[in-house]
């Protein structure tokens, strides 16, 4: 009769504590622990002349290829800086001025009509000005978001010359996971337009 008066009480022990753990856990809500995003590994900047023949010239960086714009097989001078190790590339249009000021107004107005395509995604589109160590002033667009193309210029010299770049991720992805390669991009497309010079 002790021996099952004391089985019966550290059943209750038991029964009693388990009952606590359930109540206590019950008040605690589950987290789910974040989806963490794969380590970039990323190469130092380092950058070379652009090797081909067009009207303007730049360093790109050595880690990148040039091709041409499959989209434009007429505009010799319409290029990717392709990123393959990225899935990313830099797009570059190429326009004469002619020395006609409606001209240029078309291609600056299609400038910001490509950037505005983007706002459905973008949270933000912001403007800067730039002016690079050889005198010429650039326009930048930033579109926050989870947006293909986080970054596009355009310069030109408003006589004969009109370039527009762009930065773009054909493979969709969310930005927070891909923002060190953006901000990289980002650094090399500055180069281009610091280093940019017009030929005759």
């Amino acid at each position: 009769m002790k021996y099952f008066t004391a089985l019966s009480g550290i059943l209750l022990a038991i029964i009693i504590a388990l009952a606590a753990a359930c109540s206590s856990s019950g008040n605690e809500s589950y987290v789910p622990k974040p989806k963490g995003y794969q380590r970039i590994q990323l190469a130092p900047h380092d950058y070379i002349d652009l090797p081909d023949e067009h009207p303007y010239q730049f360093r790109i960086s050595k880690y990148a290829r040039i091709l041409p714009d499959s989209f434009a097989p007429t505009e010799p001078h319409w290029i990717f800086i392709d990123y393959p190790r990225h899935k990313a590339n830099i797009q570059l249009t190429y326009k004469r001025v002619k020395n006609d000021p409606k001209l240029l107004r078309e291609y600056i107005e299609d400038s910001y009509k490509l950037a505005a395509k983007h706002q459905t995604h973008a949270t933000a589109i912001q403007e800067q000005i730039l002016t690079t160590p050889n005198g010429y002033t650039v326009t930048l667009f930033r579109l926050l978001g989870d947006v293909p193309s986080p970054y596009q210029f355009y310069t030109t010299d408003s006589v004969k010359h009109f370039l527009r770049g762009a930065i773009y991720f054909p493979v969709a992805n969310k930005n927070d996971s891909i923002a060190p390669v953006i901000d990289y991009l980002k650094t090399d497309m500055l180069e281009l337009v610091n280093t940019l010079r017009w030929k005759e």
